[in-house]
């Protein structure tokens, strides 16, 4: 066995495995017969072993995605290449028994000729029951995903996350696991009791934690896509908290409500900034906090920075930032922490916010600025960022 090793013969995808008549089969390669050579000494036989043969321990160990390629390969066999093998997915998203793969899988011709057998294969290596894949989300103002389902009936699914359960349609609404963070975030904040308005509610990415964990006392959630309104009203139903919430279906921005909230949800991004007057209408006439959502522009940090300076430079520091997000703090130890960037498109808000609230109300208004939250990276240089910022009238 060593020197078949050596030789690189052995298939490493089985193990030695007995035989009738107490002899142990060798997995020799099929291409490589050619180059067996034994020593006269030693007897043996070709044999083949056609079923149940038993897998090697590295091979019961193969991944998903070496497993889906290992299937296609044989069942292309002689058809495949290493352009096939590029075509193969190597990551998906996975929302119970569907599996949603990326745009660019699958797309050479040669995949044609398998049909329907294709999509089982894909369902049967990774552990599925339905298979969809993603096109390119539609210009249309609502992020609609071009979706097209492979194989099963039904687009709907249900996903776990963070203790709640959200339902959607894949081919009519999008999930976005990048924003886990704030959904964590929002989740452990003090809103027992409160009032929340969501003005850009989704499928419920922000309304649900501040539901089912964060303890608002009443949430009202506005969304203008009639797919996701249908899907947030049975997430609301099948996490229990449908009586403490009311779906404002259409524009937020003629939303007729007025000083109810204790909070206000800004979740849009590249920009909220069209929701700031209704969010100050909203917002209960003694004040409370808006989470504003945003993409700021961040230049690349220079690429010479002095030895000494390094430990305490923005751009050393910046990865450690987004991975332990600091906590509530005032406004200056906030400044100390961000980049200036961040700083000042916090600060310029709060100045429009404050402008907003004192003509609305015809007093004076102060706002602060609690905390800003680095959520992800959205873009090189661009940076998806939440300010949580008081509001509160001026003492007279």
């Amino acid at each position: 066995r060593e020197r078949l090793e050596e030789q690189q013969l052995l298939d490493g995808r089985y193990q030695l495995q007995q035989v009738p008549g107490g002899c142990v089969a060798l997995p020799v390669l099929e291409e490589k017969l050619s180059q067996l050579s034994l020593s006269p000494e030693m007897p043996c036989e070709l044999v083949q072993i056609q079923q149940n043969p038993v897998l090697s321990r590295a091979s019961r160990r193969r991944t998903p995605a070496q497993k889906l390629r290992d299937e296609l390969q044989q069942l292309l066999d002689e058809s495949w290449s290493e352009e096939l093998e590029q075509d193969v997915p190597h990551a998906w998203q996975r929302h119970g028994d569907l599996v949603l793969l990326s745009e660019d899988s699958f797309k050479a011709a040669a995949w044609e000729r398998l049909g329907p057998v294709l999509w089982d294969t894909v369902a049967s290596a990774l552990g599925a029951q339905r298979v969809a894949r993603r096109g390119r989300v539609l210009p249309d103002g609502m992020r609609t995903p071009s979706v097209t389902l492979l194989l099963g009936q039904d687009g709907w699914v249900e996903h776990m996350d963070n203790g709640i359960r959200y339902t959607f349609d894949v081919t009519k609404c999008m999930f976005s696991p990048g924003n886990i963070t704030e959904k964590l975030r929002v989740a452990s904040l003090p809103c027992a009791g409160e009032v929340l308005v969501d003005l850009y509610a989704g499928i419920g990415y922000f309304t649900l934690p501040f539901l089912v964990h964060a303890g608002a006392a009443f949430v009202h959630a506005c969304e203008w896509n009639v797919h996701a309104v249908e899907a947030l009203r049975r997430a609301l139903v099948l996490n229990g908290v449908q009586d403490r919430c009311c779906v404002h279906h259409g524009d937020s921005r003629q939303l007729e409500l007025r000083d109810v909230a204790d909070r206000v949800n800004l979740g849009l991004i590249p920009s909220s900034e069209e929701g700031w007057p209704v969010a100050c209408r909203v917002l209960k006439d003694t004040g409370g906090v808006l989470h504003i959502h945003h993409n700021v522009e961040t230049p690349p940090a220079p690429t010479l920075v002095p030895p000494a300076e390094q430990e305490s430079s923005e751009a050393a520091s910046y990865d450690a930032e987004v991975q332990h997000p600091m906590k509530d703090a005032g406004k200056e130890a906030v400044g100390a922490r961000i980049r200036p960037e961040w700083q000042r498109w916090a600060e310029a808000t709060a100045t429009r916010i404050q402008g907003l609230l004192a003509e609305l109300h015809g007093r004076p208004w102060c706002t602060s600025i609690m905390h800003i939250e680095a959520v992800k990276s959205y873009a090189p240089h661009v940076h998806h960022l939440v300010l949580d910022l008081e509001c509160r009238p001026a003492l007279s």
